[in-house]
């Protein structure tokens, strides 16, 4: 992978657009107005300067509603009936906001446990809402998962799991939660390397999910075999990598971030079974950025904290150690990138947790206490549009959306491989080779170039089976008439020897 300072990069790429001409310069000048870069990679992994996908569109501070400032605010989520419920981890409380998130429509800091007694969170850090309209709140200092309805009434709690797969010392500290369509319950815990725990609607522990394998090179276990004792108590530890966020989609697929030190893979798609089904694009990558420095603060792969689901196959990752916003499509494509840390508006301190409400994105940062908005523009629209067509099978209507898509960012590779895609789709090979051609996309040009080739040579079969049958003829014909030549020409040598021999 190519670690290269990719903000030298990016004032190269502006350099140059101040240079080339004034469409140039006024595609820096529409950059200049957001307070981060915009841009994606190319199939060689370059960076290549785009048009926004989503644009700061302001931000939510408590103080601003009403209530008391955000304390250290670790998770929100956002529920069917559109009210937002923030878990303000400091203030051991859930703030609940109206879709707008203008209003509080209530503070929930306590509530009447099963046996009568008033109870409260201690530093809860994460929260849910199930599809049956069940709040789940990862009460994390109090070491469960309390279940309550929207209003704050009490229904269960989930604690103190009991297996024989359990460490003995095993406290169990949740951080985040998701439920799935059958109300099966995922936690995040912390030190939980095995896994995500999973519990059945009844609170009963049912065992680890997912647990990601670390991998050794044959280099460090040859190393390792010649260290010491106490160099190896002093080396990493190749245990599991714990998960940092969670969601879940409508057929129950679970997305779990990870921190992953290579930027190769920050989130997998688990099935029913715990196996990873994620899909990876061009670039074989999932991870974030995928040039990033070697040395200063900002060094290393991206730091995948949260990932939300969005619809349609689509999802977006949120990256702390440079406050940028990653979406793929089902595929693994990366469709585009914004967002960056900084002291100005739409930028963020310590981005923890990402959510998707319609038209705007939200981003809860624990540094500013707040939430920040941002919209979407018409260029993230079409693109988000034209993916969402795709996945529902209508690739007529998709090819019209790439083609604005091109209109407004006339080199965008993923908008060219989509019209490939959808006329590979509709059986127009030829089209189809020609666009993904320009998008780079070798996997299907080559489906393409294969269906064209047996079109080709399907729509032209009597020409050539007549072609095969007349120069089969002809060499037949040939080689009778060489045989009949050879015959004469050797009756003639003999009468020529008899001649000779009778004068």
């Amino acid at each position: 992978m190519k670690k290269i300072k990719f903000k030298f990069k990016i004032a190269a790429f502006i350099l140059v657009a101040l240079i080339t001409g004034s469409s140039a310069g006024q595609m820096v000048a529409k950059a200049a107005e957001i307070p981060y870069e915009t841009y994606n990679y190319n199939y060689w992994g370059d960076i290549v300067i785009t048009p926004a996908a989503y644009v700061p569109n302001g931000s939510v501070q408590a103080s601003d509603l009403g209530i008391t400032d955000f304390k250290e605010p670790q998770d929100f989520c956002y529920s069917d009936d559109g009210e937002v419920y923030v878990a303000d981890t400091g203030n051991n409380r859930i703030v609940v906001l109206n879709s707008d998130m203008s209003v509080v429509n209530r503070v929930i800091d306590t509530f009447t446990n099963a046996d009568g007694a008033q109870d409260t969170f201690s530093a809860p850090y994460g929260v849910c809402v199930s599809e049956n309209n069940e709040l789940y709140v990862a009460d994390s200092n109090n070491g469960r998962v309390v279940v309550l309805t929207p209003q704050g009434e009490f229904i269960k709690i989930i604690e103190n799991p009991q297996s024989e797969i359990l460490d003995d010392n095993f406290a169990f500290v949740p951080l985040k939660v998701t439920v799935d369509y059958a109300d099966r319950v995922y936690v995040i815990a912390k030190n939980a390397f095995e896994g995500i725990l999973v519990f059945e609607s009844n609170g009963e522990f049912t065992g680890f999910f997912g647990t990601i394998d670390v991998k050794i090179t044959a280099w460090e276990k040859f190393w390792r075999r010649l260290a010491s004792k106490e160099e190896r108590s002093n080396q990493q530890l190749y245990i599991p990598t714990e998960f940092t966020g969670i969601d879940v989609d409508d057929g129950g697929f679970i997305y779990a971030s990870n921190i992953d030190s290579d930027g190769i893979q920050a989130v997998r798609r688990l099935n029913p079974q715990g196996n990873d089904v994620i899909q990876k694009g061009e670039n074989s990558n999932v991870g974030g950025d995928l040039e990033f420095g070697t040395y200063g603060d900002y060094a290393g792969a991206s730091e995948i904290t949260d990932v939300v689901y969005r619809d349609k196959g689509i999802y977006s990752l949120l990256d702390r150690k440079r406050g940028r916003i990653f979406t793929y499509d089902k595929e693994g494509n990366l469709l585009y990138i914004f967002g960056g840390l900084g002291l100005q508006e739409g930028t963020f301190q310590t981005p923890v947790a990402i959510e998707d409400i319609g038209e705007e994105i939200i981003v809860l940062d624990a540094g500013r206490d707040s939430i920040l908005r941002f919209k979407e523009t018409n260029y993230g629209s079409l693109i988000n549009e034209a993916v969402s067509l795709r996945y529902d099978g209508d690739e007529t209507d998709a090819i019209a959306k790439w083609h604005e898509v091109l209109r407004l960012d006339e080199n965008n590779e993923l908008a060219n491989s989509g019209i490939g895609k959808a006329y590979l789709t509709q059986g127009d090979n030829e089209l189809a080779m020609k666009y993904l051609k320009l998008g780079k996309n070798r996997k299907y040009y080559s489906i393409a170039f294969k269906r064209y080739r047996n079109d080709l040579l399907a729509s032209h079969m009597n020409y050539i089976m007549t072609g095969i049958i007349l120069i089969i003829l002809l060499i037949v014909l040939y080689k009778k008439f060489n045989v009949r030549e050879k015959i004469r020409q050797k009756l003639q040598q003999k009468e020529s020897v008899r001649r000779e021999a009778s004068n």
